[in-house]
Order: structure tokens, then C-alpha cells, then sequence
């Protein structure tokens, strides 16, 4: 008698811890340090997945003995089926398998292994990276190419800086890259990841795609962006994989006569008179000379890449590395701290070894089930909201999480002279795919009057910038102004007044946080307000002393 029995283990409680963690978040992308419990549920997934091929591969071999052995009784019944019909055992036998036992045999065909694994799979899927995140992520890649002159090709065969794990990206991701950037009409893009996927392709990668698919969005988006030439190139290749492909052919058509068309032009303006030329010739030279000054962005993403603007050596002269004790505070009288300065104007100065191991692992493991992505304040209704140009999730940690805050706040107070407790709490920030935070400042300007309004502590006077990891590439703090480049050193922190002791917002703090190109950034900070600090930084009658 045929008889089966399995037991698909159910992982639904080993999954629940990594759900709970789940449950309340999204944006992944933004988040390196929350992206991570995606890794741990994948994995999770994967256990359950062979559990399930266990399970059928089970009951294969079960059909298969089953079939084998009737397959060996029917080839000996047959060969004389009077004479073995002739045993009553066999008939009794015969009767009893097509009445009982090929009944089993379909309920065990019909059996459904799948109920473990399709629950898991349900159970988690509610918490799974949206389009968004993907979406997102896609951009951030885009974002590190633009940032640090990527090429396609360095990004696809995992070439990048510091990398632990290498990783090859397929004809197939390209395409979604490429295809991502076409639906944010960005041709640009677009066509640097199609003519990946297409060398890839031309290179023997077996992929799903097909060369016409990927011309078809490469000759499109050259278009887009005027190289009709090009395009028509492209276009007499896809027609050559595809003779039939109509869109093709009215490309052709219309590609063609758009570059006659562009021809007759050319030679019209050739024949124009000289004088005319010269003058404008004088105009785009003049043109050329009024913009050597470079736009915010530029600076901003060449001192990321850390080129840019070099302090002189006079200046350099003046920087020095001392220990500290702010005017002898007793905490620090017998064990100073190791403070050195990284820029003269604005002063920012950054303090080594001031933060644990320790103390960093805590206020991670406190901070990570509280981060919500990140927001700004907006200048216009003074409320926090969220904004594309900041990519990382925050939290807020208070000393009613753990004294160890009261501890770090007080240690900031010590060091700075600063008074805290009108201060904001302690902001904990880890940073997502290609996470930044553009150019900023972090005071309220004269013309957003309700910036810190609700709080009722005037405005941010400094800003006290814990690094608690160090980054592989990229991350850099930049201040584009005036060319300062700050980079991350796990246990340090750096600090800068944003005002003058006049009040005055101090317009050179402007400030981004480079894109993280390799790496996992954390950071916390201290936003340092106005009220209270008037008898430990007295005002100044000079606007900009």
C-alpha cells in the first residue's frame, strides 16, 4: 500500500523578528543600515525555498518508485495477460490498485508542498521594496556616475573603489537602468546603459534581451538628444536584425529626413556673410571668459571627488593639531583630547578618538529601529518634511533612551562651552545607495523668519558632526564656498559656528554631504541653538566678527 507523508517546516516565527523590524519602515533605499535585515529576510526566503524543493523532490521520487515498479509488473503482466490473470493473487491484486491504491497515488500527484513556502513568501512580500525603492536606488547609481565620472562600463564590471564583493551587473540590469532614466526623459542616461547592455550582448552574454529591444531605446534617445546620425546608424542596424520592425522603419524614414533637412541648413548658414560670423565668434569667446566662475554644482562635485579649490601653503601654515582641555575643564585637564584643525575661514576644527567603539555600536543599536527617512525644514512653512535632494533616514535619541546620550550631550557642552540643554537632541543619520545631502545651511536665512519658530531657541548657532563609521569611498562633508573637504574618520567630529557672535548667519557654512560611493556612513549631530549661550559667546557689535 502506497503510503506518503512529509512535513514542510514553517519558518513563520523564525521570520517574525526581522518582520517586526520591517513593519515600520520603507524607503529602504535610504537606509544602508536597514537595507541590511532585507539581506537576512532574503536569506530566510531561501531556506524556505529549498525546504519547498525538498519537499518535491520528496515526492517525485515516491511517484517515481511507484512508477518504476508498475512499469516492471505491467511489461511481465503483458506478456501473457490470461496466464497471469490466471493467479488470484494477481487478479485480487490488480483489483485492489486500480480501486485503492491509483487513488493514492493522484491524491500524492495533487498533494500541494507549496503551502509552507508560498506563506512565508506572502507573509514578507507585504514588506518588500517598492518600485519606488528600486526606482530610487536606479537614480542613486546614476547620481555616483554623474558625481564621480563614472563610466558605464566601471559600474557593470564592479570596478569601484574600496569594494569588499565585487559584483558583475547583467544585460539585464543595464537595460533597467537604461530604461529607468528613459521614463525620467533622461536620454543622456538612457543611452549610456543601453550601449552597455549592447556591448555586453556583442560581447556573448546569454541574456534574455534581444539586440532589437535595446537598439530600439539606444537610437531613440541619440536622437533625443540631436545626433540624428547616430541615431540613423542604429537604426539600419535594428533594421538588419529585424527587417519588419515598422517603428524602425518610419524611424528610418524620418531620421533621414531630418538629416537632410539639418544638411540644407548647414549650407545655408555657410553661405551667410563672414562679418556676421566673426561677431558672434567674439560673443562666445566673451561668453566663455564672463563663466569661469563655476556654478555651486560643479565645485560641489569636484570636491567630492576631492579636486577643486587648494588652500595656499600660507594658509595650510596656520592650521595646527594640539591637545585640548577647553581652558582647563576639569574632565579634561588630565587627559586632554586631540583636536587639529581642518579650515581656517570658517573655523572648523575636528576632534579625534572622542567617540567609542563602544559608545558608537550603542547609539546605532538605539538608533536603528527609530529611523524614518529624513527630513528638512522647509523654509516657507517652518515644518519638517521630506525632500529628494536629502537621501538618508534619521533618528532623534534623547537620554530617555539610554543615559549614554546625557553622557555624549555633555561631553559636546564640555568641549564646545556651549550650553545644551536649548539645543536640539541628538540627530543619528546612516545614509542609503548613493546617499547625500546637497548643498545647505543649516541656520534659519533672514528670509525664512519661521525657520525654528515652533522650537523657541532662536537659531542654529553651530553645529557639532559625529562621524561613527568610516566610508570605503565618497561621503565626504564639502563646503563649496570656499573649497573645504571634510572626510569621515570613525570616532571623530567636527564643529563650526554657523553664526557670527553678531547673529549673523555666516553664508561660507554652506555645506552637502557627498554621495557614499562604497561604504555604510553614519553619522550623529548636535544642532546648537541661540538661547543660552549669552553669557558663553557674547554678542559682537561688528556684523561679521
Amino acid at each position: 500500500m502506497l503510503s506518503f507523508r512529509m512535513e514542510l517546516p514553517c519558518l513563520c516565527l523564525l521570520l517574525l523578528n526581522c518582520l517586526q523590524s520591517l513593519s515600520a519602515h520603507n524607503d529602504f533605499y535610504t537606509s544602508i543600515g536597514q537595507m541590511t535585515d532585507l539581506l537576512y529576510t532574503e536569506k530566510d526566503l531561501v531556506t524556505s525555498l529549498k525546504d519547498y524543493i525538498r519537499a518535491e523532490e520528496t515526492k517525485l521520487e515516491k511517484i517515481k518508485e511507484w512508477a518504476d515498479k508498475l512499469e516492471s509488473l505491467s511489461a511481465t503482466a503483458t506478456l501473457d495477460p490470461e496466464a497471469f490473470l490466471g493467479h488470484p493473487v494477481n487478479a485480487f491484486k490488480l483489483m485492489k490498485r486500480l480501486n485503492t491504491e491509483w487513488g493514492e497515488l493522484e491524491s500524492l500527484v495533487l498533494s500541494d508542498t507549496t503551502d509552507g513556502f508560498v506563506s512565508n513568501l506572502t507573509i514578507q512580500r507585504q514588506y518588500f521594496p517598492t518600485d519606488e525603492d528600486q526606482t530610487g536606488a536606479a537614480k542613486a547609481l546614476l547620481r555616483l556616475q554623474d558625481t564621480y565620472r563614472l563610466t558605464a562600463n566601471t559600474i557593470a564590471t564592479g570596478d569601484l573603489p574600496g569594494v569588499k564583493f565585487k559584483t558583475f551587473m547583467t544585460v539585464e540590469d543595464c537595460y533597467e537602468l537604461g530604461k529607468i532614466a528613459y521614463s525620467d526623459v533622461d536620454y543622456y542616461h538612457t543611452e549610456l546603459w543601453m550601449a552597455q547592455a549592447l556591448k555586453q550582448l556583442e560581447q556573448g552574454e546569454e541574456s534574455t534581451l534581444d539586440k532589437v529591444t535595446v537598439l530600439d531605446y539606444l537610437s531613440y534617445s541619440i536622437y533625443q538628444q540631436g545626433e540624428i546620425d547616430r541615431a540613423l546608424d542604429y537604426t539600419k542596424q535594428l533594421l538588419e536584425l529585424d527587417p519588419e520592425h515598422q517603428r524602425a522603419k518610419g524611424n528610418l524614414k524620418y531620421f533621414e529626413f531630418q538629416l537632410e533637412k539639418q544638411k540644407k541648413a548647414e549650407e545655408e548658414e555657410e553661405g551667410k556673410d563672414r562679418g556676421k560670423r566673426d561677431t558672434t565668434e567674439k560673443k562666445e569667446k566673451t561668453k566663455k571668459v564672463s563663466n569661469h566662475l563655476l556654478p555651486e554644482r560643479k565645485k560641489y562635485e569636484m570636491l567630492c571627488r576631492g579636486e577643486g579649490i587648494r588652500m595656499t601653503p600660507r594658509r595650510q601654515s596656520r592650521l595646527f593639531c594640539r591637545y585640548y582641555d577647553n581652558h582647563h575643564n576639569p574632565k579634561y585637564v588630565l587627559s586632554p583630547v586631540k583636536q587639529q584643525d581642518e579650515w581656517d575661514r570658517p573655523y572648523i576644527v575636528r576632534y579625534l578618538d572622542i567617540l567609542s567603539e563602544k559608545e558608537i555600536e550603542k547609539v546605532k543599536q538605539l538608533a536603528k529601529p527609530r529611523l524614518r527617512r529624513a527630513t528638512v525644514h522647509d523654509p516657507l512653512t517652518g515644518k519638517l518634511t521630506t525632500a529628494q535632494y536629502r537621501v538618508s533616514k534619521s533618528a532623534w535619541l534623547t537620554g530617555y533612551e539610554d543615559p549614554m546620550i546625557d553622557v555624549i550631550n555633555q561631553r559636546i557642552e564640555d568641549l564646545t562651552g556651549l550650553e545644551m540643554d536649548t539645543a536640539e537632541e541628538l540627530q543619528v543619520a546612516n545614509y542609503g545607495v548613493g546617499g547625500q545631502y546637497e548643498p545647505h545651511f543649516d541656520f534659519g536665512r533672514k528670509d525664512e523668519p519661521d525657520a525654528f519658530k515652533e522650537l523657541g531657541t532662536g537659531n542654529r548657532i553651530a553645529t557639532w558632526l559625529f562621524y561613527m563609521s568610516d566610508v570605503a569611498a565618497g561621503g565626504a562633508t564639502v563646503f563649496p564656498d570656499v573649497g573645504a573637504a571634510v572626510w569621515p574618520k570613525k570616532g571623530s567630529a567636527v564643529f563650526w559656528y554657523n553664526l557670527f557672535p553678531s547673529g549673523e548667519g555666516d553664508y561660507s557654512t554652506r555645506h552637502a554631504a557627498c554621495p557614499v560611493l562604497v561604504g555604510n556612513k553614519w553619522v550623529s549631530n548636535k544642532w546648537i541653538h541661540e538661547r543660552g549661550q549669552e553669557w558663553r559667546r557674547p554678542c559682537s557689535l561688528n556684523e561679521t566678527d
